[in-house]
């Protein structure tokens, strides 16, 4: 696996610097120069080329005017918009809210045929009941501090469980063990979600494998992730969404899922491990 979540965004940074840094030498031109010529900071300028910020719409297009190629703008600025899209800090994406973020994954999930994920803290919102996303999305919203549009969120969020019972999705969902047991909300909204993971379980459309406290692993706990169709992964940290799409790395996402699926339990197994789960409720 990669050494950090973001590693694909920052090599994507650095791909985009390269190509920057390309521009000047077909241009015959060195970084003072250019910094001249677009009438900014040369710090800045080694800044950009060393990735350590990420240049605005504007400053793409005045370096490729500096550097005669203009015709060369459009395609940077979206590549250095699909870059930003990579790492997105939770509280930028909720500076409105967490309404428009949740809407974003039901259109997401919408254009899924088979969603792949694994959980390490959390059920995932599809399996959520609305007492239960609401106790999580009013903690979530009380970290951040960010505004609150709870209610509409978790509506957002609810609506996503639609496509458990339409379409042509599927659901193939693993759980660590001590998610069942980690409260959120109080013990009527905890036993309500215990008794809705039974429930949706026995879905067609829904494979649960639930990985014991004591299984013996080949793959070590991670932090949550969605995999979409085997085509982008979204990782999900403290502080950000982490959307990976490089071949590489999705490959190392679909192998470690591979290796978490051989630690957990389905079927009669799983499901005595949520009512013992809901029965330690009492």
């Amino acid at each position: 696996m990669s050494s950090s979540p973001s590693s694909s965004a920052q090599a994507a940074r650095v791909a985009l610097a390269a190509r920057l840094s390309h521009l000047l030498k077909d241009a015959g031109i060195n970084g003072r120069e250019l910094s001249a010529r677009c009438n900014w900071h040369a710090a800045k300028t080694s800044r950009i080329l060393s990735a350590k910020v990420a240049p605005s719409d504007s400053d793409i297009r005045a370096w490729c005017s500096a550097c005669g190629a203009d015709d060369q703008a459009e395609d940077l600025v979206a590549t250095a918009r699909a870059v930003e899209s990579m790492y997105l800090e939770w509280r930028r994406l909720h500076r409105t809210g967490m309404r428009k973020v949740q809407e974003d994954f039901y259109k997401l999930h919408e254009q899924t045929a088979v969603c792949k994920v694994y959980v390490s803290n959390v059920p995932p919102g599809f399996f959520q009941t609305p007492p239960f996303a609401t106790a999580l999305m009013r903690a979530i919203t009380d970290f951040q501090g960010t505004p609150d549009d709870v209610t509409q969120a978790v509506a957002a969020r609810v609506a996503r469980s639609r496509f458990l019972y339409e379409g042509n999705h599927r659901f193939v969902v693993l759980m660590e063990e001590w998610v069942l047991r980690a409260w959120v909300g109080d013990q009527s909204v905890m036993d309500s979600q215990l008794a809705h993971l039974l429930d949706v379980m026995r879905l067609p459309s829904v494979s649960l494998g639930i990985i014991p406290m004591g299984a013996a692993r080949t793959i070590w706990p991670l932090e949550a992730f969605y995999l979409y169709d085997d085509r982008q992964a979204l990782v999900e940290t403290l502080t950000a969404e982490v959307n990976i799409t490089q071949p590489r790395e999705l490959a190392d996402y679909a192998r470690a899922f591979a290796g978490l699926a051989g630690s957990a339990v389905y079927g009669d197994a799983a499901r005595s491990l949520i009512i013992s789960a809901r029965n330690a409720l009492a």
